[in-house]
């Protein structure tokens, strides 16, 4: 749909009845006049926590929230909302890889990483109307969810991802070796050569990670500086658009 339609200002809303239409104005003219790439329409802040009946969905949106703003240094308070405002230039160099409801996790981190302007609307949420069933299942939709924000963590942090790999691995493997270098230094032999062996692959690992981690971090600043053009190609369609 993104590559189909061509558009100063895209707002997307769930199909629920659960978000007023009225706050529509404000996210646009945060885009159009403030130069936002993307809003987030705010629920969490407002009426979520009473007029949502679902407490597991209350405790998984609070859990997405504080992971991918302390994993990724943001202050975005409402990352599953499906009421948001677009930018042309986000949404001509945003990647769609998600088909389910990963995809609200997936924007926040590619607006977050890109370092675009985001900015937060408060709106008011009412609960589903009565008859109506929610396609959100909590267990499987939320484990969906973080599993998104663990990939996308490895793929947009990648030496932080493998650098906490590695640190571990390699804490593990002195633990490890400690009672194998006491015994050594009491009775000058080597009684457990298996935990020995083991505490060797261990390192082998952890420098293997962390090496890892620092190559995929060269090609992500690689990625950023090509983003960069891409980012100068869409001004250039934007500006052509507001020709027309």
């Amino acid at each position: 749909m993104f590559r189909d339609i061509d558009a100063k200002c895209y707002i997307m809303i769930d199909g629920d009845d659960t978000y007023p239409a009225e706050f529509g104005r404000e996210m646009v003219n945060e885009v159009l006049e403030k130069n936002v790439d993307m809003v987030v329409g705010d629920r969490l802040s407002s009426t979520y926590f009473t007029e949502n009946k679902r407490p597991f969905h209350n405790f998984g949106n609070t859990i997405v929230r504080n992971s991918i703003n302390r994993l990724f240094k943001t202050n975005i308070r409402d990352i599953m909302t499906g009421y948001r405002a677009f930018s042309y230039e986000f949404v001509k160099t945003f990647p769609v890889l998600s088909k389910g409801f990963e995809i609200e996790t997936e924007m926040t981190i590619h607006a977050v990483d890109k370092n675009m302007h985001i900015s937060n609307v408060i709106v008011t949420y009412r609960d589903r109307p009565e008859g109506s069933e929610s396609k959100l299942n909590t267990v499987s939709d939320g484990m969906k969810v973080l599993r998104t924000i663990v990939s996308l963590y490895r793929v947009y942090k990648p030496f932080q991802f493998f650098g906490i790999i590695s640190t571990i691995l390699m804490l593990l493997a002195i633990g490890f070796f400690i009672p194998v270098a006491v015994d050594f230094y009491h009775i000058g032999l080597v009684n457990r050569y298996p935990t020995l062996i083991v505490c060797g692959f261990a390192v082998i690992a952890a420098i293997l990670s962390f090496f890892t981690g620092l190559i995929l971090d060269t090609l992500l600043k690689k990625d950023k500086r090509e983003f960069e053009f891409k980012l100068q190609q869409a001004d250039r369609w934007y500006k052509d658009l507001l020709e027309k």
